[in-house]
């Protein structure tokens, strides 16, 4: 019974990430429906790990339970987006403040070969490659900074920080973005990235607003 046991929780985490990638790079549009039933068909498992992938992506932010029907994608709201750049900017400066007091050459050579994939899709226009690895830009350096509490804070809002970063069309511009963010981080030049990163995170929540208001528009 361990067996089965350990089976069905890799196959919710299999499910939960397919999930959130939907979501996240726009596969499932806010507001858009998530039907047990239906999900579970189509991804030939049973309804329990849908359930417990719905479960978990309710406590990252991005679905939304409503009892007696059907759970749905988050529509995200101007205040949501301005809260959350709010504390992800505290957040996210001392990430990438500590991130450069504490790398190590590896650390390093991580970082830019996330940047360089993230540029490299970007340059070939292959979208969700690059949003992935912009995404995995700041995860990484969250995991530079060496600071457990950071980690945990960030791992709270990380799947609506990739959210965020599927908002941002200009993908060249990101992908410039961080690479003086890379090169500011490897230089341990502090005072640069104290004013950098939320010069940063406006564009990307720019990005969003903007997003949201053309959705927001009668067609």
């Amino acid at each position: 019974m361990a067996g089965v046991g350990a089976a069905g929780e890799l196959e919710s985490v299999r499910v939960t990430r397919i999930l959130r990638d939907d979501i996240i790079l726009g596969r499932r549009a806010p507001g858009s429906r998530l039907v047990e039933r239906d999900i579970a068909a189509e991804l030939n498992v049973s309804r329990l790990p849908v359930r417990e992938a719905i479960r978990t992506l309710v406590g990252e932010g991005v679905v939304v339970a409503r009892p007696r029907t059907w759970a749905v994608v988050r529509e995200f709201t101007h205040r949501d987006i301005q809260d959350f750049g709010e504390v992800r900017e505290a957040i996210e400066t001392l990430i990438f403040v500590f991130a450069a007091e504490r790398h190590s050459p590896d650390g390093i050579a991580r970082l830019r070969d996330a940047y360089e994939r993230e540029h490299a899709a970007a340059s070939e226009g292959r979208t969700e490659a690059a949003r992935i690895a912009a995404g995995e830009f700041h995860e990484i350096s969250a995991e530079l900074a060496g600071n457990e509490m950071l980690g945990e804070l960030i791992g709270v809002f990380v799947t609506r920080l990739r959210w965020l970063f599927g908002q941002h069309n200009d993908l060249l511009a990101m992908a410039e973005e961080h690479r003086i963010i890379l090169e500011a981080v490897a230089a341990r030049n502090v005072d640069a990235l104290r004013e950098i990163i939320p010069r940063h995170l406006a564009s990307g929540q720019a990005a969003a607003e903007r997003r949201l208001s053309s959705a927001s528009r009668p067609s």
